[in-house]
């Protein structure tokens, strides 16, 4: 596989449930969202790979100053989009 012929998208948003059998991650880009099953293995060795990954761009280009804050909300919901708590802004 070319990985340069790989169509790419920005990705703007991941969003993670779990359950005991798996973890669900969703990759969102605009209204566009791509969504993945793993498995527990799969989903550690995957956090394994990232972390080294990060690691790899640090030595070449710095330290990548960034803050993770768990449940953070987003300042967009989807009632904003849908017009509220009334469907879609019908009344």
């Amino acid at each position: 596989m070319d990985l340069t012929k790989i169509p790419k998208q920005f990705c703007e948003n991941i969003a993670v449930a779990l359950s005991k059998e798996y973890f669900v991650m969703s990759m969102l880009a605009g209204e566009a969202g791509v969504t993945y099953a793993l498995t527990p293995q799969h989903m550690k060795r995957l956090s394994q790979y990232i972390l080294y990954q990060i690691a790899e761009y640090e030595k070449q280009f710095g330290v990548i100053e960034a803050e993770w804050t768990p449940n953070i909300q987003s300042p967009l919901q989807t009632k904003d989009i849908m017009g509220g708590a009334n469907g879609g802004g019908k009344k």
